[in-house]
């Protein structure tokens, strides 16, 4: 791949041809559908919920994910697709992209600027890359699990992420995106938490998780999740420093659609005490 033809986010050492490049370019190719829609006072959702929780899609996702599949055709056609809003693709390489190509719809159309684009590999299972892309406020970050960086601005510096190291859930910054955390059982787990951390915010979406990474927040607990909800945050998660899982603990993040991610471990120990306790 030519170097003009490569995302303006990619560090400059980056191969050119790696999936690192890909999955910039993959969420380069969502922002264009994903603002132009963005605001925009026309915009209509339509509701795929099938009479349950409102749950909104726009022309914006289904575009944002069509873009990225047909760059996906182009540059890597033998890796499988799993997407929110146009399913699963089959693949013969053994592994697969994990896309949304917009996580926090609802913020999205009533105009809120906390959603984003998330950009996943997987390898074995399991997420070996991810991008956490916001085009509005042209901020993105993106982890391999071993590291983590981020970028404002295509022309600004790249510089590593990491997290807060808050230990004491007294001090813990607390983020979820509903206050109705799925079940009756786990909306009480999520309280016991709540209700010993300093500070608690709602309905952030994918970028809790990149304050998370960032070191602004200190603690994401949701439920309710999807793979493509999932995916693109662990990398970055775990390649700033966080401690990420289901709520058991010793399962994967996203496991029966659930999430704890903590600054600490030490911090991770305490939500989860709290949690088994209530559940």
């Amino acid at each position: 791949m030519p170097r003009s033809s490569v995302s303006p986010y990619l560090p400059p050492e980056t191969d050119p041809e790696s999936d690192l490049a890909v999955a910039h370019l993959l969420a380069d190719a969502a922002r264009g559908p994903a603002l132009r829609h963005f605001r925009a006072p026309d915009l209509a959702a339509d509701d795929k919920s099938g009479g349950g929780a409102y749950d909104p899609v726009t022309a914006a996702d289904r575009e944002a994910e069509t873009a990225m599949r047909q760059l996906l055709a182009r540059l890597r056609p033998r890796d499988a697709i799993l997407g929110e809003e146009h399913g699963a693709a089959a693949g013969a390489s053994g592994r697969r992209w994990v896309l949304d190509p917009i996580d926090g719809t609802r913020a999205y159309v009533i105009g809120a600027a906390s959603w984003g684009v998330l950009v996943a590999l997987e390898e074995n299972g399991a997420p070996a890359l991810g991008v956490i892309d916001q085009p509005y406020v042209d901020e993105r970050f993106w982890g391999d699990g071993a590291r983590a960086w981020h970028r404002r601005g295509a022309e600004g510096a790249t510089r590593a992420l990491a997290v807060s190291g808050v230990r004491d859930l007294a001090r813990a910054r607390l983020c979820t995106t509903f206050p109705e955390v799925g079940t009756a059982a786990e909306r009480a787990a999520f309280e016991a938490v709540r209700d010993k951390a300093r500070l608690t915010r709602y309905g952030l979406d994918c970028m809790a998780y990149a304050l998370l990474a960032a070191g602004h927040v200190d603690l994401v607990i949701e439920a309710g999740l999807k793979p493509y909800d999932v995916q693109a945050l662990v990398p970055v998660l775990r390649g700033a420093g966080a401690t990420v899982s289901g709520w058991r603990g010793d399962d994967a993040p996203g496991a029966e659609g659930r999430v704890l991610a903590a600054a600490t471990p030490e911090l991770h120990r305490a939500a989860l005490a709290l949690m088994q306790a209530a559940l």
